[in-house]
């Protein structure tokens, strides 16, 4: 574990707990629910609220992961280090996972504080979020 983890382990924003496969499953209807809203958004050309609804998507999809892995977090930055450290870094998922999730972080953050989005992001996120969400079944054997 890198220096980013236990320092969100010792701020209590990253916890150690026992796998909960109700909260798991909860978590995958969360993203499969964000991401079919992004899907209509993007349908309404609604390209903020697109961006945002993937990247929840994505966020809820992560969390199932780090869930399954028995730690949860409590700050988005630490769930993507939590992320990093149990999956990335041990290869159960390929890296490119890993940036698809920090670019969705940035676009969210983008879209929602500076509005700054477009129809070519929108697109992009919602392609990269059924990417990891995909990903994230296979992982968790298609709960």
């Amino acid at each position: 574990m890198d220096y980013k983890f236990k320092k969100c382990m010792e701020e209590q924003k990253l916890i150690k707990t026992k796998p909960d496969q109700g909260m798991i499953e909860k978590e995958l209807k969360g993203a499969e629910y964000d991401l079919k809203r992004a899907e209509n958004s993007l349908a309404e050309r609604d390209y903020k609220w697109a961006i945002i609804q993937s990247y929840y998507s994505m966020f809820h999809a992560v969390k199932a992961l780090v869930l399954n892995k028995g730690y949860r977090e409590k700050t988005h930055y630490c769930l993507l280090v939590a992320f990093k450290n149990l999956y990335i870094d041990t290869n159960l998922i390929e890296s490119q996972f890993l940036e698809v999730f920090e670019e969705s972080m940035d676009l969210r953050q983008a879209a929602d504080y500076g509005l700054t989005y477009s129809k070519e992001s929108a697109e992009q996120a919602i392609q990269n979020t059924k990417e990891l969400l995909k990903k994230t079944r296979e992982i968790l054997g298609n709960m």
